[in-house]
């Protein structure tokens, strides 16, 4: 289902079990739990995320979260509904940087498990092929994001 890779930071059991229980439960929610798919989180610093984000996105600034998926929404949509995952297909990659979850989680006073499991929901859904650029799509979006945080009982503040 996931791999978790560190890169740049200190591997932390707190950071494993958040992402254990986030991760299973949006698989659960989005019917994937049996599916052969696989993805790689890999918690870093703002140093690392920054080259990431300047080498992918030629942006040259550090950044909280950056998903890159496998698949097209259209595609993986058909690929769930024909259940075409016959061997293990890798769903996407989520990096974050762990300097900026604790920045994000004291900005927004919330606490640094809701702010990791956030950021781990959101990339989830990038990989997924939802977005939040145009206001449509957000609104498609976000509710998937805050079912999920309130399933686990993660809240704000």
């Amino acid at each position: 289902m996931y791999e978790i890779l560190y890169k740049g930071i200190h591997q932390k059991q707190e950071y494993d079990n958040i992402i254990k229980k986030v991760i299973t439960q949006c698989f659960n929610q989005e019917q994937l739990e049996k599916e052969k798919l696989w993805l790689t989180i890999v918690l870093t610093n703002s140093d690392n995320i920054q080259k990431v984000n300047k080498q992918y996105r030629n942006i040259d600034k550090a950044t909280d979260v950056l998903s890159f998926p496998m698949f097209e929404k259209d595609e993986l949509v058909k690929k769930i509904e024909k259940k075409e995952f016959q061997h293990e297909e890798i769903l996407g990659d989520i990096i974050i940087s762990i300097d900026k979850v604790e920045e994000q989680a004291k900005e927004y006073e919330h606490s640094f498990e809701r702010e990791l499991s956030y950021m781990l929901v959101h990339g989830f859904y990038h990989l997924m092929g939802y977005d939040h650029i145009q206001e449509e799509d957000k609104e498609i979006m976000r509710p998937k994001e805050e079912k999920i945080l309130a399933d686990l009982e993660i809240k704000r503040g």
